[in-house]
């Protein structure tokens, strides 16, 4: 495959250039060639490195992590413990926040559910916003 711009690049990886341009200046693709008149181009390693870094941030993996991930991807010889870590700990956040969140639609369904549609005054959603005893569960 001959050299690609940073373009061609954007599109077959599907990562903007200002992305791009992103992850070079921090580190997660390495500095590309550039050509007589300063282009930069790129190659089939980019593009397979740009989208294993694409579809990291589409699971939610922050960028040290991933930056890790991709470290021991250059190494394929070593034992995979160290990314089932990784991923270990990413899936126990998700578990998380999927907890929280699970706690605060319980709360809000019930503020709305309270609510009598009555006026401001008797406005269960209100009254729950001003007093952080009314919730049903306190989060401190």
């Amino acid at each position: 495959m001959r050299p690609l711009a940073i373009g061609a690049l954007s599109e077959l990886a599907g990562v903007k250039i200002p992305t791009i341009r992103y992850y070079e200046g921090i580190g997660l693709l390495p500095a590309p060639e550039r050509t007589d008149s300063n282009r930069r181009t790129y190659d089939d390693a980019t593009v397979r490195r740009l989208k294993f870094i694409r579809h990291a941030r589409e699971l939610g993996f922050e960028v040290e992590a991933i930056r890790t991930l991709l470290g021991l991807a250059d190494q394929p010889g070593r034992p995979c413990a160290e990314a089932d870590v990784i991923a270990r700990r990413h899936l126990a956040d998700i578990d998380d926040r999927l907890a929280r969140l699970t706690t605060l639609r319980t709360e809000i369904q019930a503020m709305v559910e309270q609510c009598a549609r009555g006026s401001i005054a008797h406005c269960r959603v209100i009254e729950v916003l001003a007093d952080h005893e009314e919730c049903l569960h306190q989060t401190h």
